[in-house]
């Protein structure tokens, strides 16, 4: 009798820690989305329903940036050589929002399946388990996308990065692409490079290999702020395709009060505004 009950108290026991502690969630299949988001701490892909994105053509100052990530992604769409893309530059000016939109334009017109992967830049170092299921997945092609990379001075994380920039002995995944995005051209604060360079005893190889990093990425596009006439231009746009309808003269005078009391003029300025304007005319974007 007490073996039974020893027994069933240890299955009860037993049946409350799995529910404690369920079973970690397995990845998605790569077909259930077009955009995933990877999971380090439980090494699975998490299926993204709605990308929040905005249409390429309401990008706009960016023009020669927009053509260059656009025709680099076709290629590599079609199985032909691309490199990997850093987009550097100034804060809210479409950097992410044009790698999210060359995405969606070159996978509306691909045969081939086009998968945008976001790894956080805190999992970097998390690739090595990553990159071996991106490679297995042979028929499809990935975008592998880090928004606001950069490394501090105790940082070495940038490691696992420099592994698949160059490539190890197996080399990155041919089906793998990289784009990342910076508000720093060498991904580390000047600062900082300067201090790590005055206190190490050879100065010239303290930071070299951080600071050479971005020199591993094939594109460089430089993002900058915007003036009046493109900020505008930014406004116009969002105006027109959500039928915001105004004075041009008022619209204008409206977002550079707006853009005054922000500080800046930028992308992200413009669409702040739009929604404030669309919210005061009592209108939906969508």
């Amino acid at each position: 009798m007490a073996d039974n009950l020893n027994d069933e108290l240890l299955r009860r026991i037993a049946d409350a820690l799995d529910r404690l502690s369920p079973p970690p969630a397995e990845s998605a299949p790569l077909d259930a989305a077009e955009a995933f988001v990877w999971h380090a701490e439980d090494a699975r892909l998490a299926p993204v329903a709605a990308v929040n994105r905005v249409d390429i053509s309401l990008l706009r100052g960016i023009d020669r940036a927009r053509d260059i990530l656009l025709e680099n992604t076709r290629r590599f769409a079609a199985g032909l050589p691309a490199n990997n893309t850093l987009l550097w530059g100034a804060r809210g000016m479409g950097k992410s929002s044009l790698v999210k939109a060359v995405h969606a334009t070159v996978l509306a017109a691909s045969e081939a399946p086009l998968k945008l992967i976001e790894i956080h830049r805190e999992d970097i170092a998390s690739l090595s388990r990553l990159l071996p299921v991106l490679r297995a997945a042979a028929d499809c092609r990935f975008i592998l996308f880090c928004d606001d990379l950069s490394f501090d001075g105790q940082d070495d994380a940038y490691k696992s990065l420099k592994a698949l920039l160059e490539g190890g002995l197996e080399g990155r995944p041919a089906n793998v692409l990289f784009y990342a995005t910076s508000n720093r051209r060498h991904l580390m604060p000047r600062d900082m490079i300067e201090n790590e360079r005055s206190r190490a005893i050879a100065p010239a190889e303290a930071v070299e290999e951080k600071v050479s990093l971005s020199d591993r990425f094939g594109l460089w596009l430089g993002f900058h702020a915007c003036d009046h006439e493109t900020y505008f231009a930014m406004v116009d746009g969002y105006a027109e395709r959500f039928g915001l309808e105004m004075d041009a003269e008022a619209l204008h005078a409206a977002a550079n009060e707006w853009s005054v009391t922000r500080g800046a003029r930028s992308g992200r300025v413009a669409w702040q505004f739009i929604q404030d304007l669309a919210g005061r005319l009592g209108k939906t974007l969508s």
